[in-house]
C-alpha cells in the first residue's frame, strides 16, 4: 500500500477537559436564585461538597450577575462555614443532557441572602468587583479542588444603602 494509504494513519483528537468531563457525565452547571444584599447585609452563593460525597469537586467556572446600578464586591472564600440559613438551589443540570438516566451531582449549590458579617473560618482567597448591570465571568479550568466537606463560596458584600439583587452561577466537575 502507498505511504498515503488509510492503514498508515491514526486519528488523534485533543478535546478540552471540560468537554471530556461532560462526555463522561461528570460536568454540571447551575445557579442560585436571585439573592438580595444591601443596607449592611451580605449574601453568598457557593458549591458545597457534602461530607459523604466520595467525590472531589473541581471548580471550572463561575459567574456573578449584578442587577443593580451600583458595583458590588465579591469575596471568593475557600472552605468557610456557611452563614445565615442556607437554601439549596434546584437550578442545576448535567451539562451533557444526552445521557440516560441523567447523572445527578453530589455537590450542591447553596445560597443565603441578607446575612450579617463575614465567615469566621476558611480563607478569603481573592476578591472581584462586579460592575453595575453586568456579569463577571471567570474560567478556572478545574484548578480549585475541594474534597468531601469542602466548599467554594462567593460572598457578595453589601453596597451602602440600597438593596440589590444578584445571582451566582457555577460550572464544575466531580471525580472519585
Amino acid at each position: 500500500m502507498s505511504m498515503f494509504g488509510h492503514d498508515r494513519f491514526n486519528k488523534s483528537v485533543n478535546i478540552p477537559n471540560p468537554l471530556y468531563q461532560s462526555l463522561q457525565g461528570r460536568y454540571f452547571v447551575g445557579e442560585t436564585e436571585k439573592i438580595r444584599l444591601g443596607k449592611g447585609k451580605n449574601a453568598w452563593g457557593g458549591l458545597i461538597n457534602p461530607s459523604n460525597s466520595d467525590v472531589d469537586l473541581y471548580v471550572n467556572a463561575f459567574t456573578i450577575t449584578n442587577h443593580s446600578n451600583t458595583p458590588i464586591v465579591a469575596q471568593i472564600w475557600f472552605n468557610p462555614e456557611p452563614l445565615g440559613n442556607p437554601m439549596i438551589s434546584n437550578k442545576v443540570t448535567p451539562a451533557n443532557t444526552t445521557l440516560s438516566p441523567l447523572p445527578k451531582p453530589k455537590v450542591k449549590i447553596a445560597f443565603a441572602e441578607l446575612i450579617d458579617g463575614f465567615p469566621k473560618q476558611g480563607v478569603n482567597a481573592f476578591k472581584r468587583i462586579v460592575p453595575p448591570q453586568s456579569t463577571l465571568a471567570s474560567d478556572e479550568d478545574g484548578k480549585f479542588i475541594f474534597p468531601s466537606s469542602g466548599s467554594f463560596v462567593i460572598l457578595l458584600v453589601s453596597p451602602n444603602n440600597e438593596i440589590v439583587k444578584a445571582e451566582v452561577a457555577f460550572g464544575w466537575f466531580e471525580q472519585k
